[in-house]
């Protein structure tokens, strides 16, 4: 991070930011780059996201940009008092100085006209308060009232004004403070801590779809875990996910405990975000036990069982997406799908892997045998080194055996060559119990290697299981 304070007319270099001093030089208005590009610019880190603020018509001075700049694109939102300039490289929005004030049930705020100091006043946090005056007699002059420098310097988070006000005003707020902390590695500062605890219940008035969006934004971070774990210090996550909330907590019987599966899963998910930038593979990292308090029973010979868990959980999967306003597309069958197959892969790495094992897992994981490894090996947090190491051992033996039956067979993706309707046709069936029957019949021996996957096999096959459930051919393939 630099350490020069007054002055940083040098890296404003892009030329929009020169258009706008020309323009506000003629016209006596004041006009500040805030927020975002201010703090990513003293973290050395580029942005292409650029706010201004004007103490007047953000609208006017956006509109006067546009037709200084070749190929801009205006967009004006005047129910917000905004607009938008987007250029080749950059997107501009501006906004008038203002100061808000908020009703109890919403989030919503009353506006008025503001001085640069209201604007500054109203934002979340102070090292998004920060700005640089784009006049000219002050071009790039460093504005900073509440120590946003030293805030950014040391890693810290703290609103500017009362935390419990500024969460209460925008819940929203809480979450936005815990996805930075966690973008950043940041330390949230405990009055501002304590807000969020103080507020945590205001998150009710939030869309999901406004939640979601910062959870998808924090589970981007080097370490994700370390937001989930605010989220749960500050009482947000009873909120939010309380299937994770679930499951936090050993319970012990006669000497006899289970390990915690929260931090259990936070370890798992930094295990899986320290492989793969995939965040639905990431999701599944998250989930991959959710189903473990629903199963937990407690057995003398056994100790803690949790059987089926995998199961239980991906089967939880669909409800959390729905209320969660997460995509119900293929990327939550992709989390359903790797919940569901987690155990497989470990189960596989303590028994003798069998040929039959290895192909029914390539056909029930297709493509995505890979992640589910990885998310497997990322499972075993043992804090028994040798049996780590043992499972690990094991799971190469179980890549090998993936990679040859794949070259040998091409399980993954197949498709066996008799279908349901030449099932049908063959035997003069409707779709019927028969006709699943068959199918399964063939797939199944495909998969244990009782026959290959050839057409001629096949037929064969559903000929003779077709006899044993009393059906007669009435046309040939």
């Amino acid at each position: 991070m630099t350490d020069n304070k007054r002055n940083f007319a040098e890296a404003l270099q892009h030329p929009v930011f020169g258009t706008i001093r020309d323009i506000i030089e003629s016209t006596g208005e004041e006009a500040y780059v805030i927020g975002g590009f201010v703090r990513d610019l003293l973290l050395s880190k580029k942005s292409k996201d650029i706010d201004v603020v004007v103490v007047g018509s953000g609208i006017a001075l956006a509109e006067k940009v546009a037709k200084h700049h070749r190929g801009a694109h205006l967009a004006v939102y005047k129910s917000f008092g905004t607009a938008m300039v987007r250029l080749r490289d950059a997107e501009v929005e501006f906004v008038g100085a203002r100061k808000e004030s908020y009703r109890a049930n919403s989030r919503k705020p009353i506006v008025e006209d503001g001085t640069l100091e209201d604007d500054q006043n109203r934002r979340d946090f102070t090292i998004n308060a920060l700005a640089l005056s784009l006049r000219a007699e002050t071009f790039g002059d460093f504005v900073d009232p509440f120590g946003g420098y030293d805030d950014l310097k040391n890693g810290i988070i703290r609103t500017p004004l009362d935390p419990v006000i500024t969460f209460s005003d925008d819940p929203l707020r809480m979450l936005r403070a815990i996805r930075f902390a966690t973008r950043f590695g940041f330390t949230i500062e405990d009055n501002t801590l304590n807000g969020i605890q103080q507020t945590a219940k205001r998150i009710e008035i939030i869309s999901k779809e406004r939640i979601a969006e910062e959870l998808m934004k924090m589970m981007t971070a080097q370490y994700p875990s370390m937001g989930f774990k605010l989220l749960d210090k500050v009482g947000l996550l009873e909120y939010v996910l309380p299937e994770l909330k679930a499951l936090k907590g050993v319970d012990k019987v006669g000497g006899r405990a289970h390990k915690d599966n929260f931090y259990h899963t936070m370890t798992v998910l930094d295990t899986v975000a320290a492989k793969s930038e995939n965040i639905w593979l990431r999701w599944a990292a998250l989930f991959h036990d959710i189903g473990k308090p629903r199963t937990k029973h407690y057995d003398e010979r056994l100790g803690w069982t949790f059987h089926n868990h995998n199961f239980v959980g991906s089967r939880m999967i669909p409800g959390i997406f729905r209320r969660m306003k997460f995509p119900t597309d293929e990327r939550m069958h992709y989390v359903e799908k790797l919940v569901d197959l987690h155990m497989r892969p470990i189960i596989l790495s303590e028994d003798e892997v069998t040929d039959s094992a290895v192909r029914r897992l390539l056909f029930e994981a297709g493509d995505d045998i890979e992640d589910l490894m990885s998310l497997c090996e990322a499972d075993i947090t043992s804090k028994n080194e040798e049996k780590v190491q043992r499972y690990l051992r094991n799971f190469k033996i179980v890549r090998r055996k993936l990679k040859e039956i794949e070259e040998k067979d091409h399980i993954r993706n197949f498709q066996p060559p008799i279908t349901g309707e030449m099932i049908m046709d063959s035997f003069g069936l409707a779709p019927s119990r028969e006709v699943g029957i068959l199918k399964n019949a063939i797939k199944d021996a495909i998969l244990d290697g009782i026959i290959h996957n050839d057409y001629t096999e096949a037929y064969e096959l559903m000929v003779k299981k077709g006899a044993e459930l009393g059906l007669k051919l009435v046309k040939e393939q």
